[in-house]
C-alpha cells in the first residue's frame, strides 16, 4: 500500500527516523483541504516513540480541523538543518515522512502537555501557566504512524 524509497542506499535506519522526529521540533503536516488541494502546514509536535505516534496541540476550528475531519488520512514530514562536509557546498539533509490517521484526543492529560512543552522550556512554573491559560481553548491531535522513510538527501 505504501511506497517504498527509490534510493535505497540514502534510507534512514528506523532507528535513525525516530531519533529526527524525538530532536526536531517543527514539521509539516500535510492534510487533504477544501475541493481536494492539499494543505500543508508547518507545525510543531511531540512524538512518543514508545507508541508510535506524533502528537499536534491546536485551536478548536479551522482548515486544517475541517480537512481532519473530512478525511482523517495525513502525511507528516520532518527534517533537520543539514550539513556541509569539508569542502563541499552542497547541504546533507536527513528527513522523515510518515504517514498515518489523525484522531482527536478527547481526555489529554497534563503529562502530555508536559512533555509538549519540554521540548521548548524546562520552566515548569510557566508550562503550568500556559497549560491552565489554555486548557479549554486546545485540542490535542494524534497521528499513528502507519508507514513512516526516512533518507539522507545530498543537494547537489
Amino acid at each position: 500500500m505504501f511506497r517504498e524509497i527509490a534510493r535505497k542506499k540514502q534510507a534512514l535506519s528506523p532507528e535513525e527516523c525516530k531519533e529526527l522526529l524525538s530532536r526536531e521540533k517543527r514539521g509539516v503536516l500535510a492534510v487533504l483541504g477544501d475541493e481536494g488541494y492539499p494543505y500543508a502546514l508547518p507545525i510543531n509536535f511531540y512524538f512518543d516513540g514508545e507508541e508510535g505516534r506524533i502528537y499536534f496541540h491546536s485551536g478548536k476550528v479551522g482548515h486544517k480541523l475541517d480537512a481532519i475531519a473530512r478525511c482523517d488520512k495525513a502525511s507528516f514530514c520532518v527534517f533537520d538543518e543539514g550539513y556541509h562536509k569539508d569542502g563541499h557546498w552542497s547541504l546533507n539533509v536527513k528527513s522523515v515522512i510518515a504517514f498515518g490517521r489523525i484522531r482527536v484526543v478527547d481526555d489529554w492529560s497534563d503529562d502530555l502537555m508536559v512533555g509538549f512543552c519540554r521540548r521548548f522550556t524546562e520552566d515548569m512554573e510557566y508550562i503550568e501557566s500556559e497549560i491552565e491559560k489554555f486548557r479549554s481553548s486546545t485540542l490535542v491531535l494524534c497521528m499513528g504512524i502507519e508507514h513512516m522513510t526516512g533518507k539522507l538527501v545530498n543537494e547537489s
